[in-house]
Formats: structure tokens, sequence, C-alpha cells
């Protein structure tokens, strides 16, 4: 039954789940769960808490109800088929992601096919990067490692997933590997400045303090207000000030 209230209840709860403070958000949404069974929406953001908190199957379940409810929630349909994809049940991840592609065609019968299938891939990346995120949040490299190249391959206009890429390989200890990515990188994106920021940062951490302050500055050169770059640039000039007193 339709509650007026839980509007704002579900508001709130979407507010408090992008801060990140899933207990409230959750505490909020089975509010709404429990005068309302069949809101597909918020119990799309229950399984997406589910999956964060590692509860897989309660996230399965979540998802599956909501494309009960809702055969045309295609952000539902993305989650659970890259949950799926992820616990090894490929088979079913392609039956879900099928299901999801022809109604998203379908609906835009006047677009093109590739550009169908670019929507698709976007969302599909963009869940990779959020649980990639997790992930290097916990310090589980291999594992951000894996999501962040698949984010990549699924929507390679994702630069902030390439830097993240980069920065994987750093934490694993992989130096050259991080330098080599970030290097390919800025020479495809020459203007995109967290690609140099990101590789003067593991030059400084690995004692080449030159070229650290090098891509800082060059960063500084097309954009002199760049609040990290110029952060980082002073921070490295006052300890090589200080240790050469």
């Amino acid at each position: 039954m339709y509650n007026s209230m839980n509007d704002q209840i579900l508001t709130n709860a979407k507010e408090c789940f992008q801060k990140g403070e899933y207990k409230k958000a959750q505490v909020l949404l089975n509010e709404i769960v429990e005068s309302d069974d069949r809101n597909a929406e918020a119990i799309y953001y229950l399984a997406n808490i589910f999956h964060i908190n590692g509860e897989i199957g309660k996230a399965i379940k979540a998802f599956n109800r909501v494309l009960n409810l809702n055969p045309e929630h295609t952000d539902a349909a993305i989650s659970l088929s890259v949950l799926y994809n992820d616990i090894g049940q490929y088979e079913e991840a392609k039956k879900i992601f099928d299901t999801a592609n022809e109604r998203v065609k379908g609906k835009n019968k006047s677009s093109s096919v590739l550009l169908e299938d670019k929507h698709i891939n976007k969302k599909f990346s963009l869940k990779h990067y959020e649980l990639a995120d997790l992930y290097l949040t916990y310090q589980r490299y291999d594992e951000a490692l894996f999501e962040f190249n698949k984010a990549v391959a699924l929507d390679p206009t994702n630069l902030e997933a390439r830097v993240k890429v980069a920065k994987c390989y750093a934490k694993k200890g992989f130096i050259n590997k991080a330098v080599e990515e970030l290097k390919i990188l800025k020479n495809e994106e020459p203007n995109y400045a967290l690609a140099r920021v990101a590789l003067g940062i593991i030059h400084y951490g690995n004692g080449d303090v030159l070229e650290a302050q090098s891509e800082w500055e060059k960063v500084l050169l097309k954009d002199p207000f760049n609040q990290e770059a110029a952060m980082y640039l002073n921070l490295s000039k006052t300890a090589t000030e200080t240790t050469l007193k």
C-alpha cells in the first residue's frame, strides 16, 4: 500500500546510503518495507547494503525480489548480474544481462545497438568500480585490481578507474608497473591532471623527488588552482628544505 511518508523516508535513506551511513539507511529502508513490502526502490537499496556487508544470499534474494516487482528495473538487473558473475554463476549472470539488455533495446529502438551496449556497459562498469573501491578500502588489493580492470574494460572512459589500477599495483609493490600504467594514461590524456598527480605521488614515495615535483609543476602550469598538486608540491619542497638544513 502506498504511503506518502515513505517518499520522504526513502529520500533520507538514499542520503544516508550516499554518505556511507549504511546502518542508518538500513533502519529507514526496513521501516518502509514493513509498511509497503512492494516498494521496489527501498528493497533495491537494501539489496545493495546486503551486498556491501557481504551478505550475498540476502542480496541475491532482494535483487530478485526487486525484479519480480519491477522487471524493468535495469539497475537491479545489472547489480544481480554482476553479483552472480562475481560468485562464478556465469550462466545465470549472462541470462540476467541478456534479459536486461533486450529490455533496454526495446525501449530505445531509435538508438543504435552500439549506444545501447555502451549504456549497459557503463552501468556494469560502475558496479565493478564500487566493488573495487570497497576491496581497496580493506586493503584487498588483488580483488580490487581485478574489479578495477573489469570496470576499465567495460568503460575505457572511466579514467579514475585506470588511476586506481596503478594505485593497486603500487600497493602490491609493483612500482614500475604502476608508473607504466600512469605514463600511458597521461600520454593518452595529457589534460587529465589526476594521472600526473598520482604519478607524482608514486615517484615521491619511491624517492624520485625531482620527478615527482616535475609532474606536480606540470599540473599547475595547466591548472594553477589545482589544490592537490599545489599541496603535494609545497609539502615536498618543505621536506627537502628541512632535510638540507
